[in-house]
């Protein structure tokens, strides 16, 4: 019996032996491989994260694998090259110059231009340009606000303008003329801004004007204008990513157009014969680009711009529909009240692009140089 409980005992002693051994192994030999994986694991998120933030190098037009150069282009002081349209009557002909800069996700096609009438009759040249990035302008890597209005400077010397012209703008394009006011007002005859695009990081203003219509936003919307601003090298990424919708422009949803822009949609239809056109270099140095500089970091806000015309040789004309879903009209009052030498027109039930509502575009012209 003794030698059957010790057998028993000592069988029990071994597989609790051998427990304690097993556990002993699963705390201790493991530990080592664990931190090994976690860090091997976490080399290779970083090195997946910084190659998914980072975007493809552009497709430069004329380049061996880039798209073909179809538009007529200057070449710019650092060897980009900017295309541009022309319209109206000759340049030679021409009574006055205008520079028209289109908005975001556009091109040098997408002009807000008067009829052909009236132009003859006011004796309007128009040239409106591809913005760097966009359509056929080579893109700018260091693009700024001021290296912007520098770029329209430039073009209008090298297709002789004159020592002043006249910048017309549509929403992100209204932000380049805010640029050419702050950086070359003695280089203007007179300005036009069109629903021009507001950034709620702008200096100087009140910060309930500002903060209102952003918190007003979806948050998808106010997510990635945050990250334009605060972290613009995700900008890419978050764009591109599918884990969380993107903003609402970029995904063209409904809810961005009022009820006069739905109406107007039919207008529109010609641009799918050149719409692949606008971003064939690349989404990242034209739309991305677009939002990092114009929700970034400004030097200077609107509201500190002083009168380019103090004795109205010329003057600025600001327009605004009270039913724009993209531009908040609240910030254009405050800015046209505080700035008494803007002419501000504000459009009843007019959405953002209402400038291509039939006859706006003539009255927008008339207006600013008949004064009517």
């Amino acid at each position: 019996m003794a030698t059957g409980v010790n057998r028993k005992i000592s069988a029990a002693s071994a597989r609790a032996h051998t427990r304690r051994a097993k556990k002993n192994t699963s705390i201790q030999l493991p530990s080592g491989m664990l931190k090994m994986a976690i860090v091997v694991f976490l080399m290779g998120f970083l090195a997946w994260a910084y190659q998914a933030i980072q975007p493809p190098p552009p497709k430069i037009c004329g380049s061996p694998d880039g798209p073909l150069i179809t538009a007529p282009r200057i070449k710019l002081r650092d060897g980009r090259h900017l295309a541009y349209k022309e319209d109206g009557v000759p340049k030679d002909a021409a009574k006055y110059k205008f520079i028209y800069i289109h908005g975001f996700g556009s091109c040098r096609h997408d002009a807000v231009f008067p009829s052909q009438e009236v132009a003859e009759d006011l004796g309007v040249y128009i040239v409106s340009i591809d913005r760097p990035g966009y359509g056929e302008s080579d893109p700018d890597p260091n693009r700024t606000v001021k290296s912007l209005a520098l770029d329209v400077e430039e073009l209008a010397d090298k297709l002789g303008l004159g020592s002043k012209f006249h910048v017309v703008g549509l929403s992100m394009g209204g932000q380049v003329v805010w640029g050419c006011l702050k950086y070359i007002p003695h280089r203007l005859a007179g300005a036009v801004l069109i629903a021009p695009a507001v950034n709620h990081w702008w200096p100087d203003l009140p910060s309930n004007l500002t903060s209102e219509p952003f918190n007003q936003l979806e948050l998808k919307d106010r997510l990635a204008l945050s990250v334009a601003h605060y972290t613009p090298w995700l900008t890419y990424w978050w764009n591109t990513q599918r884990w969380f919708p993107i903003h609402n422009i970029l995904s063209q949803s409904p809810k961005i157009f009022s009820s006069q822009d739905k109406e107007l949609k039919p207008k529109f239809a010609h641009r799918k014969s050149y719409a692949e056109q606008i971003t064939q270099q690349g989404k990242y140095l034209s739309l991305f680009q677009d939002m990092n500089i114009g929700f970034g970091s400004w030097e200077f806000s609107p509201i500190n711009l002083e009168n380019p015309f103090p004795n109205n040789e010329g003057s600025v004309h600001l327009w605004q529909g009270d039913d724009d879903l993209l531009v908040p009209v609240t910030v254009q009052r405050y800015i046209a009240q505080n700035l008494p030498w803007i002419h501000y027109h504000e459009l009843q039930g007019a959405g953002h692009m209402f400038s291509f509502a039939d006859g706006m575009a003539d009255t927008i012209y008339k207006s600013l140089l008949q004064g009517k």
